[in-house]
């Protein structure tokens, strides 16, 4: 076990589902928008993938920038930016591979959840994987306290900005994707629901 998460680290599981049916290969150039402090990113180090991170806080990229500077050495500290991820200095196109891992629930509102939509979507190459793990009302319709729009307030306590199935289905058209799984959205123990949407940006 203390091998696996040396690997590995706190990588997700549904993360660690992708690099298992060799979706992300080595050799791709893996971006985590909102990287937080590197929980997804230690395999990727460790195997030698091209990885980038942006977050907008300062300390959580320090953070990254330190895992990133003692399992892949060399790897320059400018690969891991202080930005919100609506405006990442990557060039369009950037990655292979974008992650966004607990990251778009925290929009205040229907504008800065699609500006930071688009802002990773951005970064993403055509015929590119964006792997996205996100709450949702899905399966907890009647459990939700609605704030405002779409910001409710969870039975955890946590307020969040919540996707539904028809509004992911509609945004991967408009984006220019096509899902690469059925959405699939885990309920823990009535308090919060977590969908993982898995789309290729279309060629």
């Amino acid at each position: 076990m203390a091998d696996l998460i040396e690997q590995f680290g706190q990588i997700d599981i549904y993360l660690f589902d992708q690099v298992l049916r060799g979706r992300i290969e080595p050799g791709m150039r893996v971006l985590d928008a909102g990287c937080g402090s590197g929980r997804n990113l230690v395999y990727f180090l460790r195997e030698g993938y091209a990885v980038f991170g942006a977050d907008s806080d300062p300390l959580a990229v320090e953070s990254t920038r330190r895992l990133a500077a003692s399992l892949a050495a060399g790897l320059p500290a400018d690969n891991f930016r202080v930005e919100r991820i609506e405006e990442m200095s990557f060039s369009s196109g950037f990655a292979d591979v974008v992650l966004s891992s607990a990251v778009l629930h925290f929009a205040d509102g229907d504008d800065q959840f699609l500006a930071m939509v688009k802002g990773t979507w951005r970064v993403l190459k055509p015929g590119g994987l964006l792997f996205c793990r996100l709450a949702s009302s899905i399966g907890m319709e009647h459990q939700m306290q609605r704030i405002g729009g779409r910001r409710f307030l969870l039975p955890d306590g946590s307020e969040r900005y919540l996707v539904d199935a028809e509004m992911l289905s509609k945004l991967t058209e408009e984006l220019g994707g096509r899902l690469m799984d059925p959405l699939k959205t885990t309920v823990v123990q009535n308090q919060r629901g977590m969908t993982t949407w898995v789309v290729q940006k279309n060629a």
